[in-house]
C-alpha cells in the first residue's frame, strides 16, 4: 500500500464524463423532489383529515419509511419488469426517489401545518378566499417556512440516494465512475474525485438552500 503511485492525468482525462453523469444526479434529485414535496404535502392533509384519508396515507408513509430505498428502486424496476412494465432507470430512480422523499417529509409537513394556527385559515376564509385559495396564500408559505431545513436536508439525502441507480443501470456520478474505473483501474483515483464531487454538489445544494431562505425568511412576518 506504501508503493501505491496516484496516477491523476488519466482519471482527469476523463472528468468530462464524470461531471456529465454529475448533471445526472442533479437532475434524478431535482425531479425526485418536484414528485416528493407535493405528495408529501398531500399526505400531510390526508394525515389531519378522516379516517378513510388517514389510514392509506399513515400505511404509505410506513412502507416507504421502513423498507430501504434499494429496495423500493429493485420493486419499481424488476418487480414491474416481471409484470411487463418495463420503465427505465432513469424513471425509476426518480419515481422511488421521490415517493422515498414524500414518506420521509410528509410527517414533518403535518408538523408544520398544525404549527400554522387555525384562525389564519378562518381569517382567509372570512375574506371572501375560497379553501384552496386560502391554503395556497396564507397556510402553504408559513408551513414552508417551518419546514424549510428539514426539506434541504431530504433534498441533500435525496442527491446522495440517486447513487444507487447504478445499480439498475443508471448512469449517474457513481454509474459513470464505475465505468471508468473499470476501464483504466485507477480505482481509488476515481473513488476519491468522485468522493470530492458528491461533497460539493451537497454543499452547493445547502448553499442554494441558504440563499433561498433568506428570501423566505424576508417574508416571514
Amino acid at each position: 500500500m506504501l508503493d501505491y503511485q496516484f496516477h491523476w492525468r488519466a482519471v482527469l482525462a476523463d472528468l468530462p464524463e464524470l461531471l456529465g453523469g454529475a448533471v445526472v444526479t442533479l437532475q434524478v434529485t431535482a425531479l425526485s423532489v418536484i414528485v416528493g414535496v407535493p405528495l408529501a404535502v398531500l399526505l400531510a392533509a390526508c394525515l389531519r383529515g378522516g379516517a378513510s384519508a388517514r389510514r392509506p396515507a399513515r400505511a404509505f408513509i410506513e412502507v416507504t419509511r421502513n423498507t430501504p430505498c434499494l429496495f423500493q428502486l429493485y420493486l419499481f424496476y424488476y418487480g414491474l419488469g416481471a409484470l411487463g412494465l418495463n420503465l427505465p432507470s432513469f424513471t425509476v430512480a426518480v419515481v422511488a426517489i421521490g415517493l422515498n422523499n414524500a414518506g420521509f417529509l410528509a410527517d414533518t409537513y403535518r408538523s408544520a401545518l398544525q404549527a400554522v394556527p387555525a384562525q389564519q385559515t378562518a381569517a382567509a376564509r372570512s375574506l371572501g378566499m375560497s379553501f384552496l385559495n386560502a391554503f395556497w396564500h396564507v397556510v402553504l408559505p408559513q408551513m414552508a417556512r417551518i419546514a424549510y431545513l428539514p426539506t434541504v436536508n431530504q433534498v441533500v439525502w435525496a442527491m446522495l440516494n440517486s447513487s444507487l441507480g447504478t445499480l439498475i443501470g443508471l448512469r449517474e456520478l457513481t454509474g459513470v465512475t464505475q465505468f471508468l474505473q473499470s476501464r483504466s483501474f485507477r480505482t481509488l483515483e476515481f473513488f476519491l474525485l468522485t468522493a470530492a464531487l458528491y461533497y460539493v454538489l451537497a454543499k452547493a445544494l445547502m448553499l442554494a438552500a441558504a440563499l433561498l431562505g433568506r428570501r423566505l425568511a424576508r417574508g416571514a412576518p
